[in-house]
């Protein structure tokens, strides 16, 4: 079995993407937080002593997808076309659900973007709001669509991304 990240001498490699199309691609991941009722009716009603809790992990998202070349050693820097990040709070299980979705016009996928953006929104509330709570729980970070490339498009099974799910199509 040949390994595309490793040479011919065992060593660790990054994989040569030169000789592929460019190509209009697009990543979408979601994961979320559970947080406790007081800590999400403090995030709701702006008094976190650190700031505007999901604002911040906002930047902190486009920054974690513009920064993960840096964080994944066999990342590629990609030049971003864009990033949004999207915030749904589940107040009856005082979930905050993030969806980062990436796009870029290029020769590799922006997948670990997408993901990194989430991450990094995810820790970013965490460390906003763990003075008042160290209970919460980050799960379920996943890749949920991507498009472009070679692969083609893939939808992870169940996803829904009606207007109610996250307040926008793709």
């Amino acid at each position: 079995m040949m390994f595309t990240h490793i040479d011919e001498n065992g060593r660790v490699k990054m994989v040569e993407v030169g000789d592929k199309e460019d190509t209009k691609r697009l990543a979408v991941a979601r994961g979320c937080i559970k947080v406790a009722k007081s800590t999400m009716k403090m995030i709701q009603e702006g008094k976190m002593k650190k700031g505007d809790v999901l604002s911040v992990a906002q930047i902190a998202g486009i920054m974690g997808a513009k920064k993960t070349s840096e964080n994944i050693p066999m990342c590629h820097n990609i030049f971003i076309t864009g990033v949004d990040m999207k915030f749904y709070l589940d107040e009856e299980r005082s979930v905050i659900h993030i969806e980062g979705v990436v796009k870029t016009i290029g020769k590799t996928g922006v997948e670990m973007e997408a993901l990194n953006a989430v991450s990094v929104a995810a820790l970013t509330i965490y460390d906003m709001c763990k003075a008042v709570d160290k209970d919460m729980v980050i799960s379920d970070i996943r890749l949920v669509k991507k498009t472009g490339g070679k692969s083609g498009t893939y939808i992870r099974e169940g996803e829904k991304f009606e207007r109610e799910s996250f307040g926008s199509k793709y």
